[in-house]
């Protein structure tokens, strides 16, 4: 006999099943669990070329950028490795080879492979 999930929305353990559905009784709410649950708050984000980048993720910089606030210039070819997605302008938030933690925007980088 396969285990029943948990809530996806509550975290409640008495969920049972109705036909092909799950049913919290806590919180009533109801999924089919064959279907993929997507998070609506979830940030997704591509590089300059197009590829989908994720967390820990290595990349390159693909263009001359400036730092603000000081004389520091990184270059072309910089490496990195992307610590998490925020929102915002400066979208992901990374640790750059030489630099330390800096902000990034995810169209002046590319993916390694």
């Amino acid at each position: 006999m396969s285990a029943i999930p948990t809530c996806p929305k509550c975290e409640s353990t008495y969920v049972y099943e109705d036909g092909s559905q799950l049913v919290c009784p806590e919180c009533a709410h109801e999924w089919n669990p064959s279907e993929v649950i997507v998070d609506p708050d979830a940030i997704i984000l591509k590089d300059a070329v197009g590829n989908l980048l994720a967390e820990e993720d290595k990349v390159t910089l693909i263009k001359d950028l400036k730092v603000k606030g000081s004389s520091l210039v990184l270059k072309v070819g910089t490496k990195a490795v992307i610590k998490r997605f925020v929102d915002g302008d400066h979208d992901i938030d990374c640790k750059v080879d030489g630099h330390g933690y800096m902000m990034l925007k995810s169209k002046f980088v590319r993916k390694q492979n």
